[in-house]
C-alpha cells in the first residue's frame, strides 16, 4: 500500500512540475510568438508591394510605407505609393484554421498578392494551398463579384482559378473564405476615403 501511495506522490508532482514547465516556456516564448507574427505580417504586405527591407529595420520601412485603417472592428494596409490595400482573412480549412493576407490593387477588386501565413492541410495536397508558384495563379483575378476556384478553370475568366489537384476539400474552403472575407472587408472600404492617405 505504501509503495501505491509513493507512485501516486510521484505521478502528481510529476505533473504538477511538467505543467509549470510547460506554462513557464509559454510566458518566455509568447513575447518572441507574438514578434515572429507580426514580422510575418510586415513581411507578406511588404513583398506583395515590392518594397525592400531587412530583418533589421522593417519595422521602419513597414511604417514609413504603410498606413494602418481600423474601421468598424477591420483592419485595412494601404501602400501609400500604390494605393494598393492589404487585409488579413481567417476560416476554416480541412484539418484547421486557414490564414492569408491578401493584398488588393487600388480598385479593392483585383488580386495583386496572396500569401499563406498559416494552414494545417495536407501536406502534398491541400497543402500547395502555401506554395507561391500556386497562389501566382491569382495574381490579376478578379474578387468582384466573387471568386470561383474549380477544376479545369477558363485562363479567360478574370474570376476563376484552377483548384488544387487532389485538394478539393481545401480549394472549396479557401474559396468560402476568400469570397466571405472580401465580401465583409468591401462593406467597409467602400465607406472609406483613402484621398488623405494617398495625398
Amino acid at each position: 500500500m505504501n509503495q501505491y501511495i509513493k507512485m501516486l506522490v510521484f505521478v502528481v508532482f510529476m505533473g504538477v512540475f511538467t505543467s509549470a514547465l510547460l506554462v513557464g516556456v509559454e510566458l518566455i516564448t509568447a513575447e518572441r510568438i507574438e514578434a515572429n507574427q507580426e514580422a510575418n505580417l510586415y513581411m507578406a504586405i511588404l513583398d506583395a508591394n515590392d518594397v525592400s527591407y531587412t530583418q533589421a529595420n522593417i519595422a521602419d520601412v513597414f511604417e514609413s510605407e504603410i498606413e494602418i485603417i481600423e474601421e468598424d472592428g477591420l483592419t485595412f494596409y494601404v501602400h501609400r505609393d500604390s494605393g494598393s490595400i492589404s487585409y488579413r482573412i481567417e476560416g476554416g480549412g480541412v484539418w484547421g484554421p486557414i490564414i492569408a493576407i491578401v493584398t488588393l490593387e487600388d480598385d479593392f477588386e483585383t488580386i495583386k498578392a496572396i500569401r499563406i501565413l498559416e494552414q494545417e492541410e495536407t501536406p502534398g495536397l491541400g497543402g500547395v494551398i502555401e506554395d507561391r508558384d500556386y497562389l501566382a495563379n491569382y495574381v490579376g483575378k478578379s474578387m468582384y463579384p466573387e471568386l470561383n476556384i474549380t477544376h479545369n478553370a477558363d485562363p479567360d475568366d478574370p474570376n476563376e482559378v484552377d483548384a488544387i489537384v487532389g485538394g478539393t476539400r481545401t480549394s472549396n474552403n479557401f474559396q468560402d473564405i476568400m469570397n466571405e472575407e472580401y465580401q465583409r472587408y468591401r462593406e467597409v472600404f467602400d465607406t472609406i476615403d483613402l484621398s488623405e492617405v494617398m495625398s
